[in-house]
């Protein structure tokens, strides 16, 4: 467990607290790591990493103002463990008020490479040039993850989103091996777009997309785009693969320092991701349960649904959310006394799951 800056510990300590509650099998090796820490501290997380081979992470900020040789160090962590798919699920929820319905998007970013790089260089003074790298093997290797993933959960279409009309030389690698990968699944519709007019219909008809890949940059903007169209950054998680490390986190990877220490930053985003790490480790039946218990929480619907013998009295403790709806539709906040409620749906699902008759 690394908490990272801003509101990470405070949302590690609900992780923590919802894990208890669930009695899930699960130790936490915690590492600190901050933008303030030395250098001897990130490489203590990344060994903790590759002995854990897992992890559960907050973001840790980047300073802009420092100079060039400080590097991000969730960027570090990316390309040392070659964590090269980032994957997040942008899914509408019930009972979050959003403008669009029935959104349901996988999006794989390339994690290593593009942008990202961190090469620069002041050619001459005033004039900067950055190097935006693009590989065949790292653009094939996203392209074939996202393509098996697609296949494995049933999806229909691939969009690749690039800049190939401009960059012809970088995004137009990227686009070709993803044409070549795609070759290879004739049940996978296959299409691309490019990234101005992706942002467009995303906000139009988010709808129309099923899977998408793209290249590092460009993953970064449609993450925080569609986690804004499900009902912000509060709520969607995310997670970084690679061919033996595994970091969940929140898919927008902010660090929300102006309302840390506060205790009203929204915890679902990394509950969420807390259970794609549980589902990782195979812990599928506690995964569900947390997660049914988080979803259950924000809508009285789903509460009636699962415990109708339960759902007038429980809903009547539903009322910090109709106080506080506003937050819902933001994504950004939520009260701390939610968490309750929360763990209170974990303790139904749990007796749900118990008596359910073994197959």
């Amino acid at each position: 467990m690394i908490p990272g800056d801003g509101i990470g510990p405070e949302l590690m300590l609900h992780v923590k607290e919802v894990f208890r509650h669930a009695t899930v099998p699960v130790d936490f090796e915690e590492v600190l790591v901050s933008s303030e820490g030395s250098e001897e501290d990130m490489q203590n997380a990344l060994m903790a990493i590759r002995r854990n081979r897992v992890a559960l992470k907050g973001n840790i900020e980047t300073n802009h103002n420092l100079p060039p040789s400080h590097k991000s160090r969730n960027n570090i962590m990316r390309t040392n463990l070659d964590l090269f798919a980032n994957v997040i699920h942008c899914k509408s929820l019930r009972g979050v008020a959003t403008r669009h319905h029935d959104i349901d998007i996988l999006i794989v970013r390339e994690n290593t490479e593009g942008e990202y790089s961190s090469l620069e260089h002041e050619s001459v003074s005033g004039v900067v040039e950055s190097l935006k790298i693009i590989t065949r093997i790292k653009s094939l290797r996203i392209a074939e993850y996202a393509f098996k993933l697609a296949h494995e959960a049933g999806r229909k279409k691939v969009t690749a989103v690039h800049k190939a009309n401009i960059m012809k030389l970088g995004d137009g690698l990227f686009l070709q091996c993803c044409k070549e990968v795609a070759a290879s699944f004739p049940n996978i519709t296959f299409e691309s777009m490019i990234v101005d007019n992706t942002t467009m219909q995303l906000v139009s008809r988010p709808q129309q997309f099923d899977v998408m890949v793209m290249p590092n940059l460009y993953g970064n903007i449609v993450n925080n785009v569609c986690a804004g169209l499900v009902g912000g950054p509060g709520l969607v998680p995310g997670a970084n693969y690679g061919r033996d490390y595994a970091v969940f986190e929140t898919a927008t990877r902010n660090t929300g320092k102006s309302i840390a220490g506060k205790n009203i930053a929204n915890p679902t985003a990394m509950l969420l991701a807390s259970c794609m790490m549980l589902d990782h480790l195979k812990l599928h039946n506690h995964a569900s349960i947390i997660r049914k218990a988080v979803l259950a929480s924000m809508d009285e619907a789903e509460v009636s649904c699962l415990f109708p013998s339960q759902a007038n009295g429980l809903s009547r403790e539903l009322g910090i959310w109709a106080v506080s709806y506003w937050v819902f539709f933001l994504g950004l906040y939520i009260p701390a006394e939610a968490l309750k409620t929360i763990v209170k749906y974990l303790r139904l699902v749990s007796c749900l799951f118990r008596r359910a008759p073994k197959m």
